[in-house]
């Protein structure tokens, strides 16, 4: 494959072109598994990475490690046997990023990312407030999202929820589909184009596997059946990993998430409410609490019905969580600067001792 067809762009170009002068090349990440990585190039094919050392070590967070999607600069030290040697990262154009299991640190799910497909179930799987966390992490790292409501083959209200989802997420494309049945998946035709780089988001049993196996025409996922009690799956898909589809666009499939915590999203929840945040702009106070205050245009439109009730009560949760959240980043930050001045401090009176 040619860099061009694996989304290569002036924009990467002007980044690597002082890295090129040097004798290094660039690859694409389309598997990562630890610390283990596989890389597309277009003068090996496909192999095998590893990171240097210092690159590990050096590394602040994990947003200085590579992701799926990331073009990193490599060296490959014998063409016979081609493994590749990671020394950097180019700057990322957009990031799927979520708040870690246990909520310790930010998870990095993929980079340099065109559209993020927002996968929900037509089942019990169906979740308004789950849809609009998604988006909000999608437009957070600067990606346009898309909503695919999947199995549209075992629910007789289709254009109900279609319309739920709209009302939702207002100008986000909404398709209703069935990979099963084959229903539906013409409408995906305008975002599989060569080069592009797609994402697939969503809980454990939405059908993201099954969807991938039908574009990609074969097998190449597991599938699982979910349990009909409560239309929950089991994670089939263990690792990120990005796919090229016979068209030529590119698909990065992600593990199940049970439960998504937003990272940083406070722009993405704008951007998804952004409804709402026009009206709140519109309040006589720059301070307005939404209660009593006179000229608050918010609890005129609940009042009128302007603003769903029920959405705006979603909206003030998240915005709760992610001030919640950020407080914690920044409890952590200032601990770890008291913990490095601490050590600073030791140290100098460890040398005043030694003098």
């Amino acid at each position: 494959m040619t860099l061009e067809e694996l989304g290569w762009r002036p924009f990467f170009a002007d980044h690597f072109a002082p890295y090129a002068a040097e004798g290094y090349l660039i690859g694409r990440v389309t598997l990562e598994q630890k610390n283990l990585y596989t890389v597309m190039t277009a003068t090996h094919g496909e192999i095998p990475a590893v990171l240097t050392g210092r690159m590990y070590y050096d590394a602040a967070d994990r947003e200085d490690l590579p992701a799926v999607g990331d073009w990193v600069i490599i060296r490959v030290h014998d063409p016979q046997d081609p493994r590749a040697i990671i020394h950097g990262l180019l700057p990322r154009q957009s990031v799927l990023v979520r708040l870690g299991p246990g909520r310790k640190g930010e998870l990095l799910l993929g980079a340099n990312i065109d559209t993020a497909f927002v996968l929900t179930g037509l089942d019990g799987n169906f979740s308004i407030p789950r849809i609009e966390r998604y988006l909000a992490m999608i437009r957070q790292g600067g990606i346009t999202p898309v909503a695919l409501l999947t199995k549209a083959d075992l629910c007789p209200h289709v254009a109900e929820r279609v319309d739920e989802v709209q009302q939702s997420a207002p100008g986000v494309p909404v398709h209703a589909l069935s990979a099963q049945a084959g229903v539906g998946l013409q409408a995906l035709s305008p975002y599989l184009m060569a080069g592009r780089t797609l994402a697939f988001l969503g809980s454990s049993g939405v059908g993201k596997s099954t969807l991938l196996n039908c574009l990609l025409g074969e097998n190449v996922q597991r599938v699982q059946e979910v349990r009909h009690t409560d239309s929950k799956g089991r994670h089939t898909t263990t690792s990120r990993e990005l796919f090229v589809l016979p068209g030529g666009a590119m698909i990065i499939d992600t593990p199940g998430m049970r439960e998504l915590q937003l990272w940083q999203a406070e722009d993405g929840l704008t951007a998804t409410f952004a409804d709402i945040d026009a009206i709140i702009q519109q309040c006589r106070f720059d301070d307005c609490r939404h209660q009593h205050e006179p000229g608050c245009r918010v609890r005129e439109a609940l009042e009128s019905g302007e603003i769903d009730g029920d959405r705006y009560a979603r909206y003030l949760a998240l915005q709760r969580a992610a001030r919640y959240q950020a407080a914690q980043e920044n409890r952590k930050i200032r601990k770890e600067r008291e913990r490095f001045w601490k050590n600073v401090s030791k140290q100098q009176k460890q040398l005043k001792k030694g003098r």
